[in-house]
């Protein structure tokens, strides 16, 4: 459990208040007005009404893209307006002094977000300079930027050495559900893993061996476990260079009494497109011209009966091409499995939080996290700096 100070643990009435967002949304790419999923902001608003109700003078900021794209983050101003029923002025330039003058003149209960963070190359340097002007503008920090706390930038980390920093709601949220789904689960506890590569899920899977009762393995990642116990696997994706560190998985597994469940049949094509020829064989007797691009009807079955007698289940990335239809059946199944489980669920973020949310699924389950990078390095055991810098609970 999160035992850093939160929003509730602070005086904020009368007090401008700092609150580093996540409104790193997804644009239409035709029109960069339209924002396609609010679904970030939607998680900030317990946090911003909670402040607006206690009348606080709150002062919101966050990132939008990589430094260098300029995305204004303007539409996020005009949604949070329809939101909050209320103006949510933007200001274009955070360290002008006309920023600070407006920020000095709010009243309690007002609201502005100020302009995307990476417009500055300061923010990512996590500039002492810089991060000490932006927590000029006010008296609290709030943190409630979950998709961004494992990166110490001047928004996240820079500024909790200039002001009294502590939690939103939203972070408190994640944590309670990803560190006590792992850490504290209701059991049996069941990992399912998937994505492209091995190798940006060795940290994941070495840390949920000593935790799970079983780890089910999708995605083309499964192909170098399959390949290190000598299968053929056709043109399917593979890591060479990492196939000593599946069969130590393979064997750490096995120490540890870890139920270690690899797909039985897969779904292979020859091309990755919906017009490919497709047939189901098993994952180790793949034809040398084609590649495996989803689990078969038998592997599904595996799952969904590991999914049927869970006390908690944990995913985190797709098991086959999900963006393509005709590969997108295991990890929809995957998704409605669970959806209809009686366990406690958490999906990781990322590309998994888009397949749940594509199937229409995201209500349905227990908890699913807004950030991706984060919740893995979480899964993976390690400290997020945009947390670890907040105040910790008096004992």
């Amino acid at each position: 459990m999160l035992n850093k100070k939160t929003v509730r643990d602070v005086e904020v009435s009368g007090k401008r208040v700092l609150v580093r967002c996540d409104f790193n949304v997804p644009l239409d790419k035709e029109d960069p007005s339209k924002i396609t999923s609010d679904k970030r902001i939607v998680e900030s608003l317990k946090t911003i009404k909670y402040l607006i109700n206690a009348g606080a003078r709150v002062i919101l900021c966050s990132h939008l893209g990589k430094t260098g794209q300029n995305k204004s983050l303007a539409p996020v101003a005009k949604r949070l307006s329809e939101y909050l029923e209320k103006d949510v002025p933007l200001l274009k330039d955070i360290v002008s002094d006309s920023t600070k003058e407006f920020v000095m003149n709010m009243e309690d209960g007002d609201v502005c977000l100020l302009e995307n963070t990476r417009m500055y190359e300061e923010e990512e340097k996590n500039d002492a300079e810089f991060s000490r002007k932006l927590a000029s503008l006010a008296e609290i920090f709030v943190n409630d930027a979950f998709g961004s706390a494992h990166r110490a930038h001047a928004s996240t980390e820079g500024v909790t050495h200039y002001l009294p920093s502590v939690a939103g709601f939203l972070i408190e949220k994640e944590i309670a559900a990803l560190d006590g789904g792992i850490n504290n689960p209701k059991r049996p506890l069941v990992a399912i893993v998937g994505g492209s590569k091995v190798s940006s899920k060795i940290a994941v899977l070495t840390n949920l061996l000593d935790k799970v009762d079983s780890l089910l393995i999708g995605g083309a990642m499964m192909f170098t476990f399959v390949k290190a116990q000598g299968g053929n696997i056709g043109k399917s994706l593979c890591e060479d260079d990492k196939i000593e560190v599946a069969k130590e998985i393979i064997k750490k597994a096995e120490e540890k009494n870890v139920k270690f469940v690899l797909p039985i049949d897969v779904v292979v094509a020859d091309e990755m497109s919906e017009v490919s020829n497709t047939f189901v064989c098993k994952p180790n007797e793949i034809p040398d011209d084609y590649m495996g691009l989803d689990i078969g009807p038998e592997t599904l079955k595996l799952f969904k009966d590991e999914i049927a007698t869970a006390g908690t289940v944990v995913w985190n990335g797709p098991v086959g091409v999900f963006e393509i239809n005709k590969f997108a059946v295991g990890t929809n199944e995957i998704a409605t499995a669970m959806a209809q489980s009686e366990a406690v669920t958490i999906i990781g973020g990322g590309d998994s939080a888009a397949a749940v949310e594509k199937a229409g699924l995201s209500e349905q389950m227990s908890h699913v996290s807004t950030g991706g990078g984060a919740s893995l390095e979480l899964m993976e055991g390690k400290k997020l700096p945009g947390i670890e810098a907040l105040e910790d609970k008096d004992e």
